[in-house]
């Protein structure tokens, strides 16, 4: 039995019908935009989801999320669905990576039953009092004063050196140490003696009399470091504990050294290793240790361990170690993690919607989570992914091709059928995995104009390196997962905090930001109708005097169904304009303000003479979105969708520092092509453009590449190569190089 669906018209979809065969590996693909994930995730988890609360009683629903009707006429063939999507699995500082596989919970068992001297199971937990370290309460971290964030080593005290608003100069504090005589207030601290700055940060409080006429007479002379950690401990509320946090950083626990468990625990042993060994071995370490545990006791623990330790070795997950805080973890990792733990059940006929797995995946390891998504399917399990990775495709039972377009101008199924079949079709898709289309390499590379230099580098698994990174191109930073590209960004963002980065995230929470407020054009929109129509231009705001009293401007209505959900309806007041009747008689050329909403960026460029409005909407053309509507909530729009938003809100800046992280991800080839040419926009007008990235359209296009590697974790964080792509591609022990050259000879 198929998965069929009838009239489906969430979001942008056109009326959508189509038949998805179950166990079997569908790839869901378009622009970014198309509508892919109205069908995937707001369809068809949507309604099973749906379809399984409502098989429940109504006593047990009033506690579960409450879900919306979806916007299809009907489906059928659903069984139960599973999301694994990028979202983190958790932010709590306690979730390790042993404990959200379980992984660590039959170490534990292990060690209860084998260890010598012998302890409970609920003795290695760092989680109870029994088992974590009391310093650190089971972190393994501890909150210390970073002396670079709190100290201006180059200033001196009458300067402001002490950067914490407590020790401003000529406030109390600063007087305390003016007065006690003993500092010379005119020297920088990178030349006081080390007895000075013991002093000036570590003493205990000392009391002092001064008689000199202006300053406090009687007073405490305390550490400026003392005094922070007791702030730490004292209720002065929220403001201040969030004001002083940026002034200190982790570190390992100075007692368990970042065990989490206690020296109790530590001591427990199986065969000369304690659990805090095993746990930060690194996976692909760990898989060949567990096995040469037997006996009885051994048997009955183990083989669970070690297939799940396999799975996520052959996601490309072999790097992490088990002690790893999820909260550190990447979202490509997360999915990866959330997907092993899927491979380790015994459910069958179910449904699993995954978004974009490739992401953050090296092109190397992308075979093997193909193998990993078939081993799903074999079970048997429906798969559908959300994709856009060529080689995924390829090994698709089914690829569902959407568009043509995106926005307004998506939404259909252009193609469906086997990769063969695709590969036949004349949609953008089977275009470029037949080699009709590809991105082309450009023929002239940018030259440097200096460059950002990065000396010892040793954050993470980073080992001393030195990077120079050049001005006014754009580079690319790559390697397989784990090799250390998120590491270096961030000792590049520590150095150079002026950096912009701009990532995936929302561009926008609220349903009432749109496109044409974030760039800028909707302040002169306003204008334009108030000059107009002698009004003033609060009028044609939906968030006050114009807005719609009904809906207060959102345009719907909610109402509460109780335990069967919130819906949305359409204000019957306004029809859905957000504004109330009068505002909404006002005209411009024939149209009221409700009108220009509904327009896309395209039209409205058109529409308006204003040359401001029309640069600020023209920027949004730039970027391969003139088909949003000008109204249309940021929260509803892609991933790809933002970044790009964002990107076009500083197109016309120059002299800036970009970092990217993963921009492809989301991206079809055809927006990769889009992607480049704005890339190459903001290099031309003299920023730096700085890239994370694993898509080899984009790294061939790169003026420099730099690969790391040659692994992942411990066996990572060297240069490998460095260089324009011509130049990776010799380098025999570049993985990234290998891959690259295929690339390169296309032409």
């Amino acid at each position: 039995m198929n998965i069929k669906i009838i009239g489906a018209k969430e979001h942008n979809l056109k009326n959508v019908t189509l038949s998805i065969p179950r166990n079997e590996l569908v790839v869901i693909t378009g622009v970014s935009g198309s509508g892919k994930s109205s069908l995937a995730f707001d369809t068809i988890f949507a309604e099973a989801q749906r379809d399984y609360l409502e098989s429940l009683s109504t006593y047990a629903r009033k506690s579960l999320p409450r879900i919306s009707p979806t916007n299809v006429d009907s489906i059928e063939g659903l069984s139960p669905c599973i999301v694994i999507d990028q979202r983190p699995l958790a932010r709590n500082p306690r979730s390790t990576v042993g404990t959200v596989t379980e992984i660590y919970t039959f170490l534990r068992l292990l060690y209860s039953r084998l260890g010598q001297p012998i302890l409970r199971a609920g003795d290695f937990s760092f989680n109870n009092p029994s088992g974590a370290c009391q310093s650190c309460k089971g972190l393994g971290v501890e909150l210390l004063p970073d002396l670079d964030r709190l100290i201006d080593w180059h200033k001196s005290l009458s300067d402001g050196a002490i950067l914490h608003r407590t020790w401003k100069v000529g406030g109390r504090y600063w007087n305390i140490i003016n007065a006690i005589d003993f500092f010379d207030m005119k020297k920088p601290l990178k030349d006081f003696t080390r007895d000075e700055l013991n002093t000036l940060l570590y003493s205990e409080p000392v009391q002092y009399q001064n008689e000199t006429p202006g300053y406090v007479q009687s007073f405490s002379f305390e550490g400026v470091v003392k005094r922070l950690n007791k702030r730490q401990g004292d209720s002065r509320g929220l403001e201040g504990n969030s004001y002083d946090t940026q002034f200190f950083c982790l570190d390992s626990c100075s007692e368990c050294k970042g065990a989490r468990i206690n020296a109790r625990a530590r001591s427990v042993k199986v065969r000369e290793r304690s659990i805090v060994d095993l746990v930060t071995m690194e996976i692909k370490d760990l898989i060949p240790y567990i096995s040469t545990l037997d006996g009885a006791i051994a048997d009955s623990i183990t083989p669970y361990m070690t297939k799940l330790l396999e799975y996520l070795n052959n996601i490309g997950l072999g790097y992490l170690t088990l002690s790893r805080s999820v909260a550190t973890l990447s979202n490509g990792e997360s999915q990866r993690l959330k997907l092993a733990r899927q491979l380790g059940s015994s459910l069958t006929e179910i449904i699993y919607i995954l978004d974009e797995p490739t992401a953050g995946l090296h092109a190397r390891d992308v075979s093997h989570l193909i193998d990993v998504l078939k081993k799903l399917v074999s079970k048997p399990n429906t798969v559908i992914v959300v994709e856009h990775d060529r080689d995924v495709m390829l090994h698709a039972g089914v690829i569902v091709d959407i568009g043509p377009g995106a926005g307004i101008h998506g939404g259909k199924v252009v193609a469906q059928g086997t990769p063969e079949e695709i590969i036949q079709n004349n949609s953008i898709t089977g275009s470029y995995l037949a080699a009709k289309k590809h991105i082309q390499v450009r023929k002239v590379r940018n030259h440097a104009n200096g460059y950002i230099q990065i000396q010892n580098a040793k954050l993470h698994n980073l080992k001393n390196i030195d990077v120079n990174i050049p001005k006014n191109v754009l580079t690319c930073i790559t390697g397989v997962s784990g090799s250390g590209k998120s590491s270096l960004i961030e000792v590049i963002l520590k150095k150079y905090s002026h950096i912009i980065v701009v990532d995936q995230t929302s561009v926008g929470k609220s349903p009432r930001s749109n496109p044409a407020t974030y760039v800028k054009a909707f302040d002169d929109i306003r204008k334009e109708f108030a000059n107009a129509t002698g009004q003033n231009e609060s009028m044609f705001t939906f968030n006050g005097k114009g807005a719609c009293e009904e809906c207060d401007g959102l345009g719907y209505t909610i109402m509460d169904m109780h335990f069967l959900g919130d819906v949305k309806q359409v204000c019957e007041e306004c029809k859905g304009k957000r504004y109330n009747s009068k505002t909404l008689e006002y005209m411009y050329k024939g149209k009221n303000i409700a009108d220009i909403l509904i327009m896309t960026a395209e039209e409205a460029r058109k529409f308006f003479v204003n040359p401001k409005i029309k640069r600020c909407l023209q920027l949004l053309s730039e970027v391969g979105l003139e088909y949003l509507q000008l109204g249309q909530p940021l929260s509803t729009l892609s991933g790809g969708e933002a970044q790009r938003v964002k990107l076009a809100s500083r197109l016309s800046q120059k002299g800036n520092m970009y970092i990217l992280d993963e921009p492809t991800r989301g991206l079809h080839f055809a927006d990769i092509d889009c992607l480049l040419a704005l890339l190459q926009k903001l290099v031309d007008k003299g920023n730096t453009v700085i890239i994370v990235e694993h898509n080899l359209d984009i790294i061939k296009n790169a003026d420099w590449i730099i690969d790391l590697g040659p692994n992942g974790g411990k066996d990572g964080g060297e240069i490998i190569a460095e260089g324009p792509p011509e130049l990776i591609v010799k380098s025999t022990h570049s993985y990234t190089g290998k891959y690259l050259s295929r690339e390169l000879n296309i032409q």
